[in-house]
């Protein structure tokens, strides 16, 4: 791995990946591991998230390339007609250490993983994140993840990737994998 340099990646920019498909959270997964390869740093803070997963223990054989936090619970949220304080708490909670970490020149990439999904379930708001892509360095790339991403951020990134399930063997009753979905 190449030693860290003064804002390595040049100007950096605001990605989505979006959609209905597997592959999201993956496809963060596999930026912030190409990045380790070059000496990059990536901070990943998964919201809605609180459950173990496979990413966690990976992560900590990255000697400090990959930091992975998780702001939420370990049960998934329903939708409701008004979300839990707690899943609210927790969500803002991971909001302000994502916004930290942003300015804190630690790293390379942010991943704010599942950040579209707790807007659709409205732990935060479109405008909360409107308002993270504005606060970026121009040295740090930002990733947003998560289903259903509104017209205005899709607006306000300069890369979307929308995942589309095409055929998923859930539909035949197989259930989460460890090291492939979990």
């Amino acid at each position: 791995m190449t030693d860290r340099k003064e804002n390595p990646i040049g100007k950096g920019y605001v990605q989505i990946y979006t959609g209905n498909g597997k592959g999201k959270t993956t496809a963060a997964l596999g930026l912030a591991f190409r990045a380790m390869g070059c000496g990059l740093k990536t901070y990943i803070g998964q919201f809605m998230k609180g459950q173990h997963c496979s990413e966690l223990e990976a992560a900590k054989t990255t000697a400090g390339y990959i930091t992975i936090e998780q702001y939420g619970k370990d049960a998934f949220i329903r939708m409701g007609k008004t979300p839990a304080i707690e899943d609210v708490r927790m969500a803002q909670a991971g909001l302000a250490k994502a916004r930290k970490a942003i300015l804190s020149g630690k790293h390379d990439i942010i991943v704010l993983d599942e950040i579209m999904t707790a807007r659709y379930f409205r732990l935060v708001t479109t405008e909360e994140i409107l308002k993270i892509i504005a606060a970026k360095p121009d040295g740090v790339e930002l990733v947003l993840t998560g289903r259903y991403a509104p017209k205005k951020l899709i607006a306000a990134a300069d890369l979307v990737t929308e995942m589309a399930e095409v055929k998923h063997y859930f539909q035949k009753g197989i259930t989460s994998r460890n090291g492939i979905e979990s």
